[in-house]
């Protein structure tokens, strides 16, 4: 018997007939597989967690998508936070495309993302999430001197994309209280810091994984 496999759809793009080829992020690897158009077909959608099973494997073809069920959440309901699961997912996509084999991490960060997802601000979320997924990859950056100019940052800072600090007058950007920020980068939580702050914190995280 086929066992069932656990994943979620990082994106969908039509292929021939109505048929369908999605990557798919699992526990154990990031996979593109094919779906023949069917009644299920409406499963198929980006951000989506899926039970499936496959078949074909090996073949020399796309291994293929069959017996799909959705693990629904009730947030998807709620238009503006899918938006914001759709927002943050489709980053996965390009960060993910040349990995194959991979440990439990990514899928277990989007999971626990999407269990808390109507529970707290879905930006903090993200934004937790995103500072998680630096640490483990070994791109933190929280020393306290510009990359820009290598000097010292003191009361006020900016960041670049991955959170790189930097003078806000270095890189013309907006500031954050440093200690605010720093704080975050040790606690990975963003409970002390202000909505705007976190809006911030978001559109440098959507500028790309």
């Amino acid at each position: 018997m086929e066992c069932l496999i656990k994943g979620f759809i990082l994106s969908v793009r039509k292929a021939k007939n109505e048929d369908s080829i999605a990557l798919v992020l699992s526990s154990t690897e990031v996979k593109t597989y094919y779906r023949f158009f069917g009644a299920r077909h409406s499963i198929l959608q980006l951000g989506n967690l899926i039970d499936f099973e496959v078949e074909g494997e090996g073949s020399g073809f796309l291994p293929r998508l069959r017996s799909l069920s959705h693990m629904g959440f009730a947030w998807l309901f709620d238009k503006n936070k899918l938006l914001l699961w759709h927002n943050f997912i489709k980053k996965f996509e390009p960060h993910l495309k040349d990995t194959e084999e991979m440990d439990s991490f990514y899928f277990d960060l989007l999971l626990l993302a999407a269990k808390k997802w109507d529970k707290q601000n879905p930006k903090r979320i993200v934004c937790e999430s995103y500072i998680t997924l630096l640490e483990y990859e070994g791109r933190m950056h929280n020393d306290e001197h510009c990359y820009i100019c290598e000097n010292r940052i003191e009361e006020e800072i900016a960041l670049m994309q991955s959170f790189i600090p930097a003078h806000p007058s270095c890189l013309y950007s907006p500031a954050l209280p440093t200690k605010k920020v720093l704080d975050f980068f040790a606690t990975k939580k963003t409970v002390f810091l202000e909505d705007h702050e976190v809006d911030y914190l978001y559109e440098i995280v959507m500028k790309g994984l």
